[in-house]
């Protein structure tokens, strides 16, 4: 598969650390999804497949890891892989959950992402990791989560590893128009990883039905993100 290379940022509008992060994914038939992606995109697919990601790490807006003490906390979203028009590579949030209200408020109204106001923990215990949450607004029933994972070994990422991380970008509807919000990190670490226990229902509730395993299951300790200033997306295929 063609995977895009990093989009080099010469503006950065903002900076973040993602610590402590977990990728469970699984295949969903395009079809499945296509009605809830933005105008001017479409799912990405890999063998006939699209994938739906439920992620949960530890956020620092602040954007350095020395720095989490002062403010960070924990975030866990639910995602599409998309592709538009001018060919970029993103991915489509349909929820994300975050233990800020302050910043959860914030960002809606200056970017149009779909954060909600949840109460989150991240927990430690020994090798494996607890991510916990329950959704205070807007409620919805049932939208709670409890993840415990435990990470391994260190791999060599797949081309499917990369699709599935390593997405340079983001789609969404941003005063009634389809932008692109790009982004830039170093390359993810990677650790295969073990699902203890998973109580889900986030991505039920953001209108996806998944049965089964996750296809794969992916940690690592974390990343700097820098985001640029968002460009608007064609709503059809160019002439």
């Amino acid at each position: 598969m063609d995977l895009d290379p990093p989009r080099r940022i010469d503006r950065s509008a903002l900076t973040q650390w993602w610590g402590d992060v977990t990728f469970l994914h699984w295949r969903v038939p395009p079809g499945a999804v296509d009605h809830l992606l933005p105008a001017g995109t479409r799912p990405d697919v890999v063998d006939g497949d699209t994938f739906v990601g439920l992620v949960a790490f530890r956020l620092s807006p602040l954007g350095w890891p020395a720095l989490t003490g002062r403010w960070s906390f924990p975030e866990t979203n639910v995602r599409l892989y998309t592709v538009d028009t001018t060919g970029r590579r993103g991915v489509v949030f349909l929820s994300m959950d975050a233990a800020d209200l302050t910043f959860v408020a914030g960002t809606r109204a200056s970017v149009g992402l779909p954060y909600m106001w949840s109460d989150m923990a991240v927990r430690r215990d020994g090798d494996e990791l607890t991510y916990t949450c329950r959704r205070r607004w807007p409620r919805r029933p049932g939208a709670t989560s409890s993840l415990t994972v435990r990470p391994g070994e260190r791999i060599e990422p797949s081309p499917l590893d990369e699709f599935l991380t390593a997405r340079w970008g983001l789609h969404t509807s941003w005063f009634g128009r389809t932008a692109y919000l790009p982004n830039h990190h170093a390359p993810w670490v990677l650790h295969r990883a073990t699902v203890v226990r998973c109580d889900d229902n986030l991505v039920a509730s953001a209108g996806i039905e998944v049965t089964g395993e996750p296809f794969s299951v992916l940690y690592s300790p974390g990343v700097q993100a820098r985001f640029g200033v968002p460009a608007r997306v064609r709503a059809t295929e160019p002439a």
